[in-house]
C-alpha cells in the first residue's frame, strides 16, 4: 500500500469530529459535549446580515475547510460536487456559474465525467482562478467568465487554496510536496518534496504564504518551513513542535493552521505544540509559548489571536506571547480560526452560530445564526464585511454597527 494510500487511511480530522477513516465510527460518548449557550445573552453589538446564498454542496462530509475569496468586489467560492461561482460581495448577486457536469434530463449527466472536487477555495488574480481538488488535480479558469483553461494532475489532494505569485499557480499536496505550475499552461516549473511524512496525522493543510519571493507554509510535521520561490529551494525551517508522546495521537504535531506575517514577523501554530513568532528573512525564533492548536490564528496591531484544540479562544501579546485573556464560553464548540473584523475577533461553530468577541477583553458582544450546520472554514473579512461559509455551501455576509 502507497504511503499517501496508508495515511489517507489514518487521517484525524479532529476539528469536525471526524474519526480515522477505515477504522471505527467516532462515539458521541468519546467527544466533550459543547458548552451551550447562554440563554440569557445580551449583546452589546449590532449585527447586520447584507446577504445569504448557496454554493452547490459546500464541503459535504469531505472534510475540506471551503473558504471563500474575495478579489476586486467579486467573491468567488467552490464546492466539493464540482461547482465554482463569482458573486457580487456587496450583494450575493450571481456573476457566473459553472459546473463540472453538464447535466441533462431528470438530473442525469455524462456518466464518464466526474465532478470536480473542489476543495481549500479558490485563489484569484487579474483574470486567472486556480483551485485544487479532493482527487489530486489543479485546475485554471477565466475569472472573468469561468471558461476553462488547463488542468493539471498532482500526487494527492489539494485541501488548501493555492496561491498565484507571478506567473506561477502554487499549490500543496496532502504527501507533503508543492508544486509550481506556470500560470499560463500549468506546466509544472519545480516541485518540493518534503521527503518522509507522518502515516498519522490531521487532515488539513494551512495554505501557502507567499511575501519577498520566499513561499511559508507549517508542515505536517510540525514545522514551519521557507521555500525559494523561484525554484523551491528549502531557505531555512523552524519547529513549532516537538513530536514527543507515549502515544501516535500523542505525538501528533501538524502545523495545519495558516502562516500569517506581520511586518517582518511570522506567526505560526501547531497541534500538541507552540504558538511561536520567528524572524522571517532569517527563521531566527523571536518567541514560543505553549499552545495547541489545529486552526489559523489572526493578528492586529496589539495581539496575535488564537482558538486552541479545546475551541477556547486567546489573545496574546504580539511582542512576547504573554496572555492577555482567554474566553472558556465556547468551549468544545469546535470553533473555526479566528478573524479579526474592527474591535471584534469572529470566530463559526459546529451548529452554524457566528460568534463576534471584543479585541479588548474577549468579552462575547454578539451572535448571530448562519445555518444549522456546522462552519469549519476561517471567516473571511474584506473591509467592514465578513463572509462565513458553513459545510453545505451557505455564505452570509454580515456588517457591524455599535448600538
Amino acid at each position: 500500500m502507497k504511503p499517501e494510500t496508508i495515511k489517507r487511511a489514518l487521517l484525524v480530522a479532529l476539528a469536525s469530529l471526524v474519526t480515522l477513516a477505515g477504522c471505527h465510527s467516532f462515539k458521541k460518548e468519546n467527544v466533550q459535549p459543547p458548552t451551550p449557550l447562554a440563554k440569557d445573552f445580551k449583546p452589546t453589538l449590532q449585527v447586520t446580515r447584507l446577504w445569504r446564498t448557496s454554493v452547490g454542496d459546500g464541503a459535504g462530509t469531505s472534510g475540506a475547510r471551503l473558504r471563500p475569496t474575495v478579489v476586486d468586489g467579486v467573491l468567488y467560492a467552490a464546492s466539493t460536487d464540482g461547482k465554482l461561482v463569482a458573486l457580487d460581495a456587496a450583494s450575493g448577486k450571481n456573476l457566473w456559474s459553472k459546473s463540472s457536469r453538464t447535466h441533462g434530463w431528470f438530473g442525469w449527466g455524462d456518466k464518464k465525467r466526474k465532478d470536480a472536487q473542489y476543495a481549500g477555495g479558490p485563489a484569484v488574480s487579474g483574470d486567472l482562478l486556480a483551485v485544487g481538488t479532493l482527487d489530486g488535480h489543479v485546475y485554471a479558469v477565466n475569472a472573468k467568465d469561468g471558461s476553462p483553461r488547463w488542468d493539471v494532475e498532482v500526487s494527492g489532494e489539494v485541501l488548501a487554496s493555492p496561491v498565484i505569485v507571478g506567473d506561477m499557480v502554487v499549490a500543496r499536496t496532502g504527501d507533503g510536496r508543492v508544486y509550481a505550475l506556470d500560470a499560463a499552461t500549468g506546466q509544472r516549473r519545480w516541485v518540493y518534496d518534503q521527503g518522509t511524512v507522518p502515516l498519522l496525522s490531521l487532515r488539513g493543510n494551512g495554505s501557502l504564504l507567499a511575501a519577498n519571493g520566499v513561499l511559508f507554509f507549517g508542515s505536517d510535521d510540525g514545522k514551519l518551513v521557507a521555500l525559494r520561490q523561484d525554484n523551491g529551494a528549502k531557505l531555512w525551517e523552524q519547529k513549532l513542535a516537538s513530536g514527543e508522546g507515549r502515544t501516535e495521537i500523542d505525538r501528533l504535531n501538524d502545523a495545519d493552521g495558516a502562516i500569517l506575517l506581520d511586518g517582518s514577523t511570522l506567526y505560526g501554530t501547531a497541534y500538541h505544540g507552540n504558538l511561536a513568532a520567528v524572524d522571517g528573512p532569517s527563521g531566527r525564533p523571536l518567541w514560543t509559548r505553549p499552545f495547541s492548536s489545529f486552526e489559523s490564528p489572526a493578528v492586529n496591531d496589539h495581539a496575535v489571536y488564537g482558538v486552541d484544540d479545546a475551541s477556547v479562544v486567546w489573545a496574546f501579546d504580539k511582542n512576547g506571547g504573554a496572555d492577555m485573556w482567554k474566553n472558556d464560553a465556547l468551549k468544545y464548540r469546535w470553533l473555526t480560526g479566528p478573524a479579526v473584523q474592527g474591535n471584534y475577533v469572529v470566530v463559526g461553530d459546529l451548529e452554524g452560530y457566528v460568534h463576534w468577541l471584543q479585541t479588548g477583553d474577549g468579552a462575547l458582544a454578539a451572535r448571530e445564526r448562519l445555518s444549522k450546520k456546522a462552519i469549519r472554514a476561517q471567516p473571511l473579512v474584506v473591509g467592514d464585511t465578513v463572509y462565513v461559509e458553513d459545510v453545505e455551501g451557505r455564505i452570509g455576509a454580515y456588517r457591524l454597527s455599535a448600538h
